[in-house]
């Protein structure tokens, strides 16, 4: 591979990006294969563009210069003995190093298996265990990773018979001469697990037509002009960091710049300082919590319209949790002098088993919202002896290039138009299976349709939302949504998003109930139980009847390797006695 060295000069200022426009045809995604795409988007000058946790320009890495780096890493692998089929687990960086390593394996016939990187949260052992159990489910022949993390990423290699090397190592190897093996539309392209995949993980096997189809809508959806520019934190583990921020502009020939996960997470206004210090940014992608990190951080500021230049912005994608139009509309309060507009969100919806995207809201429409009775949400008639209450249902926006919805009821009877219940889904980018997990494809497949496990409704073509029909509480025959318990907590002072997690629990009693967990930042024992008491009565407001409220220490309340709340996870902890309540007075 190239040595950084020999792109970045010492003068950093100095560097060029990569150019907006190029005098190579724009083709949204039109290819055969993945490697067509990049061999296409390498005779043109855009690329990727790599900044450090300030957001200065570190590294200028055109897609010609990708190209030359994965095909040699191709030949590397070849020459090790990797063979068409196999498995490659790669530790997911944002860098040269893993783009050219996962470009690789696609030109040498392997499958690459995108990893996470260790987070701040979860710990050394728990990220070990992660990995361990991703490299069991996906059998690859070796597992590659950055040289500073090899303490955690060996140990989990060793423990399933897998063979670990830093990427920096591998490099050093020798490259064969042979040709590389011809490719397919029918062929897999990569395999990409869920950010929450611990303990029994899915991987969705990704072919090449899957891939290029998902993309072509994705371009074709927010569509994509000849200037666009996209700026990304996301992870490239995350199947929207992965598809929709690293091989979506080299499908459809977009530069990009991008700053690290973790360098988000610890300077999180960096992005939008890129997008600003960037001529001709117009696209950047997010889930709800990277938008309301940023307006919490700037709301003790006066400068915003100094520091931020956000009127170029023509699409602010999200996506990959529960959009929530209050944050939203705190983001457009806090960044409206810098220029940014309401219309440029763009919500869409989609998941790993669709490759990505399932449906986008057409550019400049925004955030449009419907006021659903939650009485409705939990499929009872309504309570006269209670005051209607209504929840803001994000419209997700219309169905991606050759996609098709429909909304299903429990027998499995087709839905016309506000009527709630299971979202299913069909068309060529749609997953053929689980990698050898025929039972867990069985479960969610028919007939070439996808049961995506979320609960919505349409409306004239339009997606809404609803909620995970696997995170429904089911108390005395009526449904609870989590997030419905949850964002009314968050609305009380001092929360912030995702301190408070909501499930269903059996009491001694063997009767359902609801427990919910809270972050608690008070150390003064009367001034807990005033806040534990006012969040009971909170929650008692929403379901008509007691429940379970416990505080938690900071932190204590788990997360995906994405970020997101897992409820799945902070229940099993809860019940395992892994988060340990405060002791509040009798």
């Amino acid at each position: 591979m190239t040595d950084a060295a020999t792109l970045v000069n010492d003068a950093a200022l100095a560097l060029i990006p990569t150019p907006n426009h190029d005098d190579l045809p724009r083709r949204l995604s039109t290819f055969a294969t993945f490697g067509e795409a990049l061999d296409y988007a390498a005779r043109g000058k855009r690329g990727m563009n790599f900044h450090d946790p300030r957001g200065t320009l570190r590294l200028v890495y055109p897609f010609s210069q990708l190209r030359e780096d994965a095909l040699a890493m191709g030949r590397r692998l070849v020459a090790y003995g990797i063979q068409k089929g196999d498995r490659v687990a790669l530790i997911a960086e944002t860098g040269p190093e893993f783009a050219a390593l996962f470009c690789g394996c696609i030109y040498a016939g392997a499958w690459p298996v995108p990893l996470p990187l260790p987070t701040s949260f979860g710990g050394k052992d728990a990220y070990v265990d992660q990995l361990a159990v991703q490299l069991g489910s996906s059998d690859p022949r070796i597992l590659f990773y950055p040289r500073e993390i090899a303490e955690l990423s060996h140990p989990a290699a060793d423990r399933q018979g897998c063979e670990g090397m830093s990427w920096e190592a591998f490099a050093a190897l020798p490259a064969s001469d042979a040709a590389l093996p011809a490719a397919s539309g029918d062929d897999i392209c990569y395999l990409q697990y869920s950010s929450g995949s611990t303990r029994f993980p899915h991987g969705v096997a990704v072919t090449h037509t899957s891939l290029l189809n998902n993309l072509a809508g994705h371009g074709e959806g927010m569509k994509l002009i000849e200037t666009d520019r996209c700026v990304s934190w996301l992870p490239w583990y995350h199947d929207m960091g992965l598809v929709g921020c690293f091989l979506s502009p080299i499908a459809n020939q977009c530069s990009a710049d991008y700053i690290k996960t973790e360098d988000f997470a610890r300077r999180p206004l960096a992005w939008l300082d890129l997008i600003s210090r960037n001529p001709g940014t117009t696209l950047s992608y997010s889930p709800t919590f990277g938008y309301d990190i940023c307006a919490r951080r700037i709301s003790s500021q006066s400068n915003v319209a100094e520091r931020f230049d956000l009127s170029r912005w023509r699409v602010a994608g999200n996506g990959a949790d529960m959009i929530r139009p209050d944050v939203m509309q705190g983001f457009v309060n806090a960044f409206a002098e810098a220029g940014f507009k309401a219309s440029a969100f763009l919500p869409s919806y989609g998941l790993a088993e669709a490759t990505l995207a399932v449906t986008i809201m057409p550019p400049g429409e925004g955030i449009r919202v419907e006021l659903v009775e939650e009485e409705r949400l939990s499929g009872t008639g309504r309570d006269l002896s209670r005051p209607a209450r209504y929840r803001a249902i994000v419209n997700c926006g219309r169905a991606v290039k050759d996609m098709a919805l429909e909304i299903r009821g429990a027998s499995g009877e087709v839905l016309g138009d506000h009527k709630i219940g299971k979202v299913w889904c069909k068309g060529p980018s749609v997953m053929q299976g689980y990698f050898r997990d025929p039972e867990a494809t069985a479960d969610c497949m028919v007939g070439g349709w996808l049961d995506t496990g979320d609960m919505g409704y349409m409306v004239d073509g339009y997606l809404f939302i609803v909620g995970r029909a696997k995170d429904m509480i089911i108390i005395n025959g009526k449904n609870h949504w989590p997030q419905d318990i949850e964002w009314a907590v968050e609305q009380l002072p001092g929360f912030n998003h995702g301190d408070i997690a909501a499930f269903s629990v059996e009491t001694d009693a063997g009767e359902e109930s609801v427990a919910v967990l809270v972050h608690c930042r008070v150390s003064d024992p009367e001034e807990r139980q005033r806040l534990h008491d006012t969040i009971r009565d909170k929650v008692r407001s929403i379901l008509g009847h007691p429940a379970i409220v416990e505080l938690v220490p900071p932190r204590t309340l788990p997360r995906t390797s994405s970020g997101k709340l897992s409820r799945a996870k902070a229940k099993k902890q809860y019940l395992s006695g892994e988060i340990e309540p405060f002791k509040l007075a009798a």
